[in-house]
């Protein structure tokens, strides 16, 4: 990992008040038919041509080694039920379709930004800038894309088309445990290639680059702005950030659900069959009355980060159940899973309850369930295995949300009289 420089190099430390702090200058440069103004070292205008970008370092990334169980076997073993069959064929989405093949639409990254602390976090995404001969860090100040440099103070320096500009607070931008494969790759006039990295929710603000360093693509304004010898230039051929899309497969697994902060709900109990016994006879009298019933059980799983739409996912996990009010885990199974989806697992059971009905009495026995709602955080690992043959590791924290039901139960009343019924004579002893 590349030695963080504010460790190296000296940070002025400024009071920040309740507004944002925005240095700014309003000195600019122009770019016309692809050739920069500068200045020489006497202030002299010089005209020079633009040059081809130079290379760049690549940024770091992290591996792990293959994807294996505590006791060494492979867990890509098929999600089975208690009486043996495929559970993962029996798992539907709530629009009916197999789980196994269907998948939420939509994309994102696992980058974040995170806010300035007089401190480099770990994992901050950065460039070296040969010109310079310096580490430059991206960074953002509101939307505003820029760079961070230690030896320029604790600012985000950026340009727009208007000014540039050098704001505090500011937003460091993190690709945590190098997840993320991360490309520069080429544009011009506000073009920007898929999976690009944005500033904000807004979207037509892209991290970019060229060889004086970082800056921002306003894809309305067509050009990428750079803050360079606090000035302003702008550029319409340039590289935007992006995070590769050539992901062979993903894998969720070590799965720790956090039991103590669990939150379970349970609601009324629902009557499933009432069974009714009234005995005129002058004897007890036994019913016994069977229920079958098939019922939904649901499960979903969130998660705290971005995975690619499109690619197939294990799952690895233990899958909760409700026993007498007590959260318990199942074995651990793999199965195929989108993130977001509620699958139903369809349950069937049969029960059966005996009553007992004393003579000329009315007894009646309900049979209930109760449901119950199910919420418990969670910890795991997700893998991430790219087309080029790297494997990508994180930490990733989620809920998981369930509805179930809990065991049939037999609630019986009190018997009552039957008033109607007519009195039992006892048989009399014989006189010795």
């Amino acid at each position: 990992m590349m030695m963080k420089l504010s460790v190296l190099l000296l940070l002025v430390v400024l009071q920040t008040s309740a507004s944002p702090l925005d240095i700014r200058s309003n000195s600019k440069r122009k770019l016309e038919k692809g050739y920069i103004m500068n200045s020489d070292v006497n202030g002299t205008p010089e005209i020079t041509e633009s040059r081809s970008l130079p290379p760049h370092r690549p940024l770091l990334t992290v591996q792990s080694s293959p994807f294996v169980s505590t006791d060494g076997s492979n867990l890509a073993s098929s999600f089975v039920s208690a009486d043996g069959s495929n559970l993962a064929s029996s798992f539907v989405s709530a629009d009916g379709s197999n789980l196994a093949s269907s998948f939420m639409s939509g994309s994102g990254s696992n980058l974040e930004w995170v806010t300035w602390k007089n401190s480099l976090p770990d994992d901050t995404v950065s460039i070296h800038v040969d010109y310079f001969d310096r580490i430059d860090y991206v960074c953002k100040y509101k939307c505003e894309a820029g760079f961070y440099t230690p030896s320029m103070g604790s600012y985000c320096n950026y340009a727009n088309a208007k000014k540039v500009g050098a704001g505090s607070p500011f937003e460091i931008l993190v690709n945590k445990d190098n997840f993320e494969i991360l490309e520069w790759k080429e544009g011009s006039h506000g073009s920007v290639p898929q999976s690009s990295v944005t500033t904000c929710s807004k979207g037509n603000i892209y991290v970019g680059k060229n060889q004086h360093g970082l800056g921002q693509v306003v894809t309305e304004e067509k050009h990428l702005y750079i803050s360079w010898k606090n000035s302003l230039f702008s550029y319409s051929s340039y590289q935007v950030l992006t995070t590769s899309e050539a992901i062979i497969s993903q894998q969720v697994y070590n799965v720790r659900y956090i039991i103590d902060e669990s939150k379970i709900i349970q609601y009324p109990p629902e009557i499933l069959r009432r069974t009714s016994v009234s005995n005129y006879e002058c004897r007890s009298v036994v019913k016994t009355d069977s229920l079958s019933k098939t019922y939904q059980v649901e499960h979903r799983w969130d998660k705290s980060v971005f995975t690619k739409a499109g690619v197939e996912m294990t799952f690895t996990a233990g899958i909760p159940f409700i026993v007498s009010n007590t959260i318990k885990l199942g074995i651990e199974v793999s199965f195929q899973y989108s993130w977001g989806k509620t699958v139903t697992e369809a349950i069937s059971s049969t029960d059966s309850v005996q009553v007992t009905a004393p003579p000329n009495s009315y007894c009646v026995v309900n049979m209930e369930q109760r449901k119950f709602t199910v919420n418990i955080p969670y910890t795991a690992s997700l893998k991430r295995t790219h087309a080029n043959g790297e494997i990508h590791t994180t930490s990733i924290t989620g809920t998981y949300d369930s509805v179930q039901v809990g065991e049939v139960r037999a609630v019986a009343d009190r018997c009552q009289l039957l008033e109607d019924s007519k009195p039992c004579i006892l048989n009399a002893k014989s006189p010795v």
